[in-house]
């Protein structure tokens, strides 16, 4: 294999995506007959295939090194395998899929500015797809058919679906990167690009903010934090005299209630003020259908507190869609709180829906309390209601906070 033009294609790559050099270089050449053109794998080798290099351009290969190294920064593989996990994509077919989409995700805006289109290059607008989603946006909007029966030569391999090919040295073989240094790699190009804000793509500036401040998954935070609230010390726990205490024994002539967990009681607080939308609003109605789950699935346990400056009245959950949120007006989450503290029995868990522009309880209240906050970009300084620009105060410690969206 000539290595020689391998690698001058490596280096004009690092020159005209400089941002991309600590990457390129990370990446592990491995000559391989087998492969169609270059592939990676999750491990960061670059299988190479002899004769692809011999019929190729150095411009072009320029391009493929910076096409593959991107498959590994925007961690194709593992998306790959969660959409497989997620949609029940199965089977060779799927893969080769999941690999056209994620080459429309990195060639709609990756080439020009220095770098050549290699010839074949897959993009959206060769299967009449718009330009700037992922991956996963992509996969849901083509099939393989008569656009797709010219791509059948395409693998860029595991790296880029997820499922190893029969080239792949795995997890044991030599010259793999470890996850910490590949964190490591992804770390200093997201640095590269937000250092030098404008010489980046679209795409890519995209991808390193995301990089340095990935996003949670709610969800999974959100019932996480339900159930630890739910199951802590002293929720969901009562005295019966159904069964005595064993203690009972070294207090003759008296019966002494034993201590029993009951399945606790959560309120939502729903923030219906003017300033959260209609969409969050219908997210917070999807969200009390998961809190119930959370909760062991008992909707009887679950109770809803629509409040804007005003609390309306407690709900119980029978339909998440038949409760009426009514409000617009301000918001004051106190009245909230405080209405759905006066419920009898009283709950356990208190989980507050909101983007947080409201004021706080001064006091903790009896029970645990989560807050899901709806997105807002700003900074926080002290509520001023007869401010029209104010910015709120972050919930207080003693809440558990998740940030929705």
């Amino acid at each position: 294999m000539n290595r020689d033009k391998l690698f001058a294609a490596r280096l004009h790559a690092a020159r005209v995506r400089p941002y991309l050099a600590t990457a390129l270089f990370a990446l592990h050449v491995v000559e391989s007959r087998r492969v169609p053109t270059m592939a990676v794998d999750r491990h960061w080798r670059c299988y190479v295939s002899p004769g692809f290099v011999a019929r190729t351009p150095v411009e072009e290969l320029a391009g493929v090194w910076v096409h593959e190294v991107s498959h590994l920064l925007r961690d194709h593989h593992g998306r790959g395998d969660r959409v497989a996990r997620e949609r029940g994509l199965s089977g060779p077919g799927e893969r080769l899929r999941m690999n056209i989409a994620a080459d429309c995700e990195i060639n709609d805006d990756v080439y020009g500015d220095g770098l050549a289109r290699p010839e074949g290059a897959v993009e959206p607008a060769t299967l009449l797809l718009p330009e700037g989603e992922l991956m996963e946006d992509y996969l849901r909007q083509f099939r393989l058919g008569p656009r797709t029966q010219d791509l059948a030569w395409l693998d860029c391999g595991s790296g880029a679906d997820g499922l190893e090919r029969e080239w792949d040295l795995g997890a044991d073989g030599a010259h793999g990167l470890s996850a910490q240094e590949r964190d490591a790699v992804r770390f200093r190009v997201a640095q590269g690009i937000t250092g030098r804000p404008g010489s980046a793509s679209q795409g890519w500036q995209r991808w390193a903010e995301e990089a340095f401040h990935p996003p949670q998954p709610w969800r999974e935070l959100l019932g996480a934090a339900v159930r630890s609230a739910a199951s802590g010390p002293g929720a969901g726990e009562d005295y019966t005299y159904g069964r005595p205490s064993r203690r009972a024994a070294s207090v003759p002539g008296a019966v002494l209630p034993s201590l029993r967990r009951r399945p606790p009681r959560v309120c939502v607080v729903i923030d219906t003020s003017g300033s959260v939308s209609d969409a969050e609003l219908g997210s917070a109605l999807l969200e009390i259908a998961a809190i119930s789950r959370a909760v062991g699935g008992r909707r009887d346990l679950v109770s809803v507190v629509p409040c804007d400056a005003a609390a309306g009245g407690v709900h119980r959950v029978c339909r998440a869609e038949g409760i009426p949120l009514v409000g617009g007006g301000g918001t004051d989450l106190r009245a909230g709180f405080a209405r759905a503290l006066r419920a009898r029995p009283r709950p356990d868990v208190v989980v507050v829906l909101t983007d947080g522009q409201t004021p706080w309880p001064s006091e903790r209240p009896p029970c645990r309390t989560v807050v899901g906050l709806f997105p807002r970009r700003h900074t926080y300084r002290p509520y001023d209601e007869d401010d029209p620009e104010y910015v709120p105060d972050r919930p207080p410690a003693w809440a558990r906070v998740v940030d929705i969206g």
